[in-house]
């Protein structure tokens, strides 16, 4: 089955989830960040823009696209 391709989002944990209740510390690691200043390229979708709204005072956001 052929991929569609589509953009993707770079997402950057910049600041730290320690000191936050647990929702949002368990919404960071559910995007596959584990310490600050990593990176993950995630498929944009809306769930997905969802969860990085939730943490947005957290991570950094740039939208790239897929090649």
């Amino acid at each position: 089955m052929p991929e569609a391709k589509g953009k993707l989002l770079k997402v950057t944990l910049c600041k730290s989830p320690i000191g936050y209740n647990r929702k949002q510390k368990a919404t960071v690691q559910s995007l596959g960040l584990r310490r600050l200043r990593q990176s993950v390229l995630i498929g944009d979708a809306p769930q997905v823009r969802g969860m990085i709204a939730k943490v947005s005072h957290l991570v950094a956001v740039e939208e790239v696209d897929e090649g």
